[in-house]
């Protein structure tokens, strides 16, 4: 007698076409906010999130940045193109009294980024040629109008607390906050102090205004000068013995 036969299982009943399978794990997220799943390691989200930071931090600074360097180009050009002359006599000069070896100084300073870059200077301090003849490196990029001044590579002053960061931030400059006050000697005016303050709040309105003391300073010193000549040179020093002013 023949066994009976076994039935085959019934087949699985169709989906339903409104019952939505479970929600899949949530993947886990990044310390730097990107999801860990988009990238094939930690080190490229890593990496991927410091750019990020860094966009953000440049799109934050640019502005800034870029309109202090249109006035670099823009006042540092006409100034070169106005001293031209004077620092192209002021070098023949130089070279013909000292020999062609003798007209420039050159020295290493530290710039924007930490980039080291050489200073060129002329050798000489008649009507501020020595400054005048940096406007070239100005131009370039290597320095400002205004800016804290330049350090020597290993000057220790660049590694006060906190002084690192900001003077890698910003350029060198011809002239700054500490140059137009730190002659009054009083304490507040210390030239680290007055460059941190110039690093806290520089700005365009600024950079104009300790263009205009740095521009101001000078004249105000020829100015007195020159009174004191006059008054030196006036006809009270130059009366004959028994004057009077009946005579």
């Amino acid at each position: 007698m023949a066994e009976p036969r076994t039935p085959p299982p019934p087949p699985p009943p169709p989906s339903h076409p409104y019952v939505t399978e479970p929600p899949a794990p949530r993947k886990h997220s990044d310390p730097t906010g990107t999801a860990r799943g988009h990238f094939p390691s930690r080190p490229a989200a890593r990496l991927t999130g410091l750019s990020d930071r860094a966009g953000h931090l440049a799109a934050r600074l640019t502005p800034r940045a870029s309109a202090e360097r249109v006035l670099d180009l823009t006042l540092g050009t006409a100034l070169l193109i106005a001293a031209t002359p004077a620092i192209t006599l002021g070098a023949l000069a130089l070279a013909l009294r000292r020999g062609p070896g003798n007209v420039w100084e050159r020295s290493p300073r530290t710039g924007l980024g930490g980039q080291v870059f050489t200073l060129r200077t002329l050798r000489t301090r008649r009507l501020r040629l020595d400054l005048l003849s940096r406007l070239p490196q100005v131009v370039r990029g290597e320095l400002s109008l205004v800016g804290p001044a330049p350090l020597a590579p290993g000057d220790p002053r660049a590694a006060w607390p906190g002084a690192r960061q900001w003077r890698q931030e910003l350029r060198p400059g011809l002239t700054g906050l500490a140059q137009v006050r730190a002659r009054s000697g009083m304490p507040w005016d210390d030239p680290a102090l007055l460059d941190q303050h110039y690093a806290e709040h520089h700005g365009v309105v600024l950079d104009l205004a300790i263009l205009a003391e740095a521009v101001r300073n000078p004249l105000r010193a020829a100015l007195g000068k020159a009174r004191s000549t006059k008054a030196h040179l006036s006809d009270t020093d130059h009366r004959p013995p028994g004057y009077s002013r009946v005579d």
